[in-house]
């Protein structure tokens, strides 16, 4: 498809086309279903098709087609022809630009149903006509949705590179390594830290590599490449199940082409 997607906060007054409509019940996406692959309803509104959503935000537009994302009851039957699917099902089953706004979709949903009373004072909030906020009456606190900054390193020695399995991972599947970032930290200095905390040694030559948002739930991935620099490999036993040296040709089972993970592994295999 290739569109481009413009943001918006504010729907249009009339609505001269049908919408997109990324809804949700709880984490999973109603989609038609056509054969092996996905379709976003596109809808003037969910009434058509007998839903009547809890809570709805303008997405903005993509191409010249308003977009909604919208929060539906647990209970509710699914329409004839449609399903109810998690994100990583419907990894390449849907059009790519579809998909990247069902990430945006999820995450403007869950920040819309959990912040509806404030934090501090517990007064229902109110949203912000100007930008993708709540704030509230009585205190003035705002609340913006939320985004967990995460850096993942890919780590190589020569043609070798360090992977490991996390004990949530699928069997036999191993990735690079990954952590959240800490209040007052660089990017830099999480990757040092994550790298020496999960697997004991020191790394160099860190280098950006790209960042890819990632919506299970809130988070962005921030990719880094960074070298061998000393130490023995000694894994973290709450975090790893093991981890250790792989050469580019002989690689265990890595995650799927979705996650910048692969993007970077399959970058190093492919220069290096």
């Amino acid at each position: 498809m290739h569109h481009i997607f413009t943001p918006g906060i504010t729907p249009p007054v009339e609505q001269s086309v049908p919408a997109w409509w990324f809804a949700f019940v709880g984490k999973k996406l109603l989609v038609h279903q056509e054969g092996t692959a996905n379709q976003i309803p596109q809808l003037t509104s969910l009434e058509e098709i007998g839903l009547i959503p809890i809570r709805t935000q303008f997405l903005g537009t993509l191409g010249d087609r308003p977009c909604y994302c919208a929060e539906l009851p647990k209970d509710i039957s699914t329409p004839t022809g449609m399903t109810l699917q998690g994100l990583r099902e419907l990894y390449g089953t849907l059009d790519e630009d579809l998909f990247i706004l069902s990430g945006r979709a999820i995450q403007i949903v869950e920040w819309n149903r959990t912040h509806q009373y404030c934090g501090y004072c517990a007064t229902p909030t109110t949203q912000l006509s100007h930008e993708r906020a709540k704030r509230c009456p009585n205190c003035g606190l705002v609340n913006y949705p939320r985004l967990s900054p995460a850096v993942i390193v890919l780590i190589s020695r020569g043609e070798e590179l360090l992977l490991a399995r996390a004990h949530r991972f699928p069997p036999k599947m191993y990735s690079i390594l990954a952590g959240f970032v800490e209040p007052g930290e660089s990017l830099e200095e999480t990757v040092v830290r994550e790298v020496r905390e999960e697997v004991g040694i020191e790394v160099k030559d860190i280098r950006y590599f790209g960042s890819q948002p990632w919506p299970f739930p809130n988070s962005l991935m921030i990719g880094f490449t960074a070298t061998y620099a000393s130490g023995e490999i000694a894994i973290e036993p709450e975090e790893l199940v093991d981890a250790g040296w792989f050469n580019k040709h002989n690689l265990p089972q890595i995650p799927p082409k979705l996650s910048i993970a692969r993007k970077l592994i399959d970058w190093f295999v492919s220069t290096h």
